[in-house]
């Protein structure tokens, strides 16, 4: 799905209104084919360090007929939480980490983005909504408006860090469809996970190798150093 005509326009240097097209294409394409399959993934890779062939600004939909492993992994991480504390896990962690500040990014009225305290990535940010959303097609007028603005302020602060057209992948994830729709899912809560490769700066990347491909990852700055960069940046 491309974002605009041009093609050297990419999504922190268009319009809200533009912006707020290219979300409203998401829902009514998660509504459509969530009607039939029960995972429905939007995702964008930017840049050709994230394997990006074609530069025109685009995303990808792919829908499959089964929970993919992160899917199902979240599925069930929710749900227990949800069965074990009677609130949905990313709204409590989203209303903590408000109250909080140190690892919050950017803010307003309907959404915040804060650099979750397990990220692997270095610039890796969680896009949550503050009310309880499961799906992206159930956002209403006035939450999609202000993650337009959200949206547009974080990506703009991501191109500032290294004054660079920054590379990452980002993708949605919300409740199962298809058959899921008939069920309960309010452990799910909708949100976007940002992961940009960068480290150092525009041409310097982390790499996931040796011990965090054997062993585990490993974070070269710390959450709160993150979201201190980033929050002090335009």
């Amino acid at each position: 799905m491309c974002f605009h005509p041009w093609s050297d326009l990419t999504l922190p240097l268009m319009s809200l209104a533009e912006i707020r097209a290219v979300i409203d294409a998401w829902a009514e394409l998660a509504a459509d084919l969530g009607a039939s399959y029960p995972w429905v993934q939007i995702f964008e890779n930017k840049g050709a360090m994230m394997g990006c062939s074609n530069p025109h600004p685009h995303c990808q939909v792919w829908a499959s007929s089964f929970l993919p492993n992160e899917a199902r992994l979240e599925d069930r991480t929710q749900q227990q939480h949800l069965s074990q504390h009677g609130v949905p896990m990313l709204l409590e962690y989203a209303e903590q980490e408000a109250h909080r500040k140190e690892r919050l990014v950017v803010e307003n009225r309907d959404w915040l983005v804060v650099v979750p305290y397990w990220a692997t990535w270095p610039y890796q940010t969680l896009l949550l909504p503050r009310r309880h959303v499961c799906r992206l097609q159930e956002l209403h007028e006035g939450e999609r408006d202000s993650l337009a603005s959200i949206m547009k302020r974080l990506l703009i602060k991501y191109d500032n860090l290294f004054e660079v057209s920054f590379p990452y992948s980002m993708g949605w994830h919300g409740a199962p469809t298809g058959s899921y729709l008939e069920e309960d899912c309010r452990h799910w809560q909708l949100h976007a996970h940002y992961y940009p490769p960068l480290l150092r700066s525009a041409t310097v990347r982390k790499f996931m190798v040796g011990y965090e491909m054997l062993a585990q990852a490993q974070r070269d700055l710390t959450p709160e150093q993150v979201s201190a960069a980033q929050g002090g940046l335009l």
